[in-house]
């Protein structure tokens, strides 16, 4: 055989290996395991759950602002679009936001001290919804994204959306890690700031006091549920890192990776609201 012969014949030998590991690293026996029929209905449930709560929240915030605000008449088809767009996601924010409130601080569900096994493992009929209620929203958000492209986010939202996806999606599979991407959710609780921020930028509200005390609430909020939050996850992960080591190799990689990825993008939209808060202030002080 030519050395060209042996060097393919190595390299397939490779590929397989490498292939196999690969696979190996999902651990696919576990997830037949614990996909039972009743937990595959109540995840379809929920995803398409949350995909009709979605659409039936875009035409109900036309239909409020309609009545609330009399400008929402006068705007362009673009900005009604993205307008209607942010009535999804603020009702996503505040549902899910709470209800990983109630999971993580109200409930036992992660409580130490109430359960023998191990926290990462531990998962509930209501966190398996709330996980499938958001990959529902985040499909359903993706994809008027991408139709609407770039005019309800550039790529830093696909970005945010397809991880969140992925992540929540192995997580609602494997049954391990709710408690993570229960945190990650919770920071969740920004996002009506932001979309107020917007609407009153739009309704040509900059001026007024609202705009400056929520502008101040924006970078409270996105300090504690998104710089804060972020640092106690890893802080958490660390203490935990034996347990969390025996989640499946793959699990392991998306764990680490997905709430790395998306700090740093928290970080890079905190400085833009900081820079936008001190243009704010500062433009108040000098009209004074």
């Amino acid at each position: 055989m030519s050395r060209l012969g042996c060097c393919l014949v190595c390299y397939s030998k490779f590929e397989q290996k490498g292939l196999m590991e690969f696979v190996s690293s999902f651990d696919l026996s576990s997830f037949y395991d614990y996909a039972t029929p009743s937990k595959v209905v109540l995840w379809l449930t929920s995803i398409f759950s949350g995909i009709i709560l979605c659409v039936l929240a875009y035409p109900s915030t036309a239909i409020l602002s309609s009545l609330a605000f009399k400008g929402y008449g006068k705007l362009s088809s673009a900005d009604k679009i993205e307008w209607n767009n942010r009535g999804i996601s603020t009702f996503h924010a505040l549902f899910v936001s709470s209800a990983s409130f109630y999971l993580l601080i109200l409930s036992d569900v992660f409580n130490v001290k109430s359960h023998d096994d191990v926290v990462i493992t531990r998962s509930s009929t209501l966190s398996d919804a709330i996980l499938g209620i958001s990959i529902g929203y985040f499909l359903t958000d993706l994809a008027m994204i991408l139709w609407n492209f770039p005019a309800l986010g550039g790529l830093e939202y696909v970005l945010h959306h397809g991880l969140s996806i992925g992540s929540i999606t192995l997580s609602l599979l494997s049954g391990q890690v709710h408690i993570y991407v229960l945190m990650v959710l919770f920071s969740e609780s920004t996002t009506p700031f932001v979309n107020l921020r917007w609407y009153l930028d739009i309704a040509d509200l900059k001026s007024s006091k609202l705009y400056i005390w929520n502008g101040i609430a924006l970078f409270f909020g996105w300090l504690v549920a998104r710089i804060f939050l972020f640092l106690f996850l890893f802080y958490h992960i660390g203490t935990r890192f034996d347990e969390v080591k025996e989640f499946f190799l793959f699990g392991f990689y998306t764990l680490i990776m997905v709430p790395s990825v998306l700090a740093v993008l928290n970080i890079f939209w905190f400085w833009k609201i900081v820079k936008g808060l001190v243009k704010t202030l500062t433009k108040t002080k000098y009209s004074k």
